[in-house]
């Protein structure tokens, strides 16, 4: 009975310590990054969703295959209920003039480059690695020659490597309301080997630094773009909207959603904008093309697995090119919106509508109705569907 009072009394001690300790790391955590707003996001995510989003489904393989079946279907659904149709009139873009300079190969990578592309990349290891990701970059000095030829050799060929464009596919629960028993509530995350990772990497770098310097980007897109964020959307639109009503205007306001954006959009159609709209030739349009072809993914739970099923359109959620490459697909909308004189600001595949009214005066809403069925026909004939939920 003594022993089993002390082991007590020490289990007690050690909760206590772990329970400080805790407290302690979290507090300097939020302390340091008060003015990171991602890291506080991040964390208070973590502090009180720490497990919703993971599938409580029982695992098997026959689950991970029903997931990727429900995945594909969805998207196959998609695109095929959508008849692209061709803009008529005033409608139609402009006949798309090539740009002057274009980004036709990549520099290639030196030590000290790739030395940061390693310190920004996440640590997180997908099941497609040969060993965890944190020994990898303990004693990636060891080996550092060796991943300088592979990187450099993909930038100068042209050539993505085949090994890197199988994805692990992971269900994530959308919201901890959800039933998680009902597959429409999850998104398919993709998980990629870190190599895939550091050569993405070493390519958004150059892809920024050559859109930046051409100011290719849509104005009026914050999502993913440094120095822009939800702070920097939810600013520009409430100023806008206390505007308005200075004006003694009323805002109508429209929120547009896209259904599994990211996995309909169209490769052709991609790699023609990258061509003609981002100036992107040579080397660099052959890598993308070849980043963009012949992938594939299995769904993982747990211990089990789907068999491997190819993917001919979208771009992987989960990798680090994904977000800037989606954000290029959508560069002729903020055109299509401008046509009707519409205000409106974009965070990824979410956009705001707004309009300034005089109450006695409706005629703008005729606009703003105007431009949505222009928006729906350009979503229809770039393969994305608005949510009409």
């Amino acid at each position: 009975m003594i022993h089993l009072e002390i082991l007590k009394e020490q289990l007690k001690m050690y909760n206590n310590s772990v329970k400080k300790a805790r407290t302690l790391y979290f507090s300097n955590l939020i302390s340091e990054n008060k003015n990171n707003p991602k890291v506080l996001f991040k964390t208070i995510d973590i502090l009180i969703n720490k497990d919703f989003t993971k599938s409580s489904m029982p695992s098997s393989n026959a689950a991970c295959e029903d997931f990727a079946d429900h995945f594909m279907g969805k998207v196959n659904a998609i695109r095929s209920s959508l008849s692209p149709v061709q803009y008529s009139g005033s409608n139609r873009s402009p006949a798309l003039v090539l740009p002057e300079e274009t980004l036709g190969s990549f520099v290639l990578v030196d030590a000290e480059m790739l030395g940061r592309v390693l310190s920004q990349v996440n640590t997180k290891t997908c099941l497609l690695d040969p060993i965890a990701t944190s020994l990898f970059k303990t004693f990636y000095g060891f080996f550092e020659s060796e991943l300088l030829n592979i990187v450099n050799c993909s930038l100068q060929t042209g050539v993505f490597p085949s090994a890197c464009k199988t994805a692990v596919v992971r269900p994530l629960l959308k919201k901890s309301s959800l039933d998680p028993n009902t597959l429409d509530n999850y998104r398919p995350v993709s998980n990629l080997p870190f190599l895939s990772k550091i050569i993405e990497k070493s390519v958004a770098t150059q892809l920024h630094e050559f859109l930046n310097h051409k100011n290719i980007l849509e104005k009026y897109q914050s999502g993913f773009r440094m120095n822009h964020s939800t702070e920097t959307a939810l600013l520009k639109i409430v100023n806008d909207l206390r505007i308005n009503l200075d004006s003694q205007k009323l805002s109508v306001l429209v929120l547009l959603d896209l259904s599994a954006a990211f996995d309909t959009v169209d490769h052709q159609i991609l790699l023609n904008r990258l061509r003609s709209l981002v100036g992107l030739s040579g080397n660099v349009l052959k890598w993308f093309y070849s980043y963009l072809s012949d992938r594939d993914f299995y769904v993982s739970l747990d211990t089990c697995s789907s068999r491997i099923h190819e993917i001919s359109c979208g771009v992987p959620q989960g990798s680090i090119l994904s977000p800037i490459l989606f954000n290029l697909y959508m560069l002729p909308l903020g055109d299509v919106i401008r046509r009707h004189g519409v205000d409106f600001h974009s965070y990824a595949d979410d956009t705001q509508l707004y309009i300034a009214v005089s109450p006695d005066d409706l005629e703008p809403l005729n606009t703003l109705l105007n431009c949505i069925l222009d928006i729906k026909s350009w979503m229809a004939e770039n393969f994305l569907q608005l949510n009409q939920d």
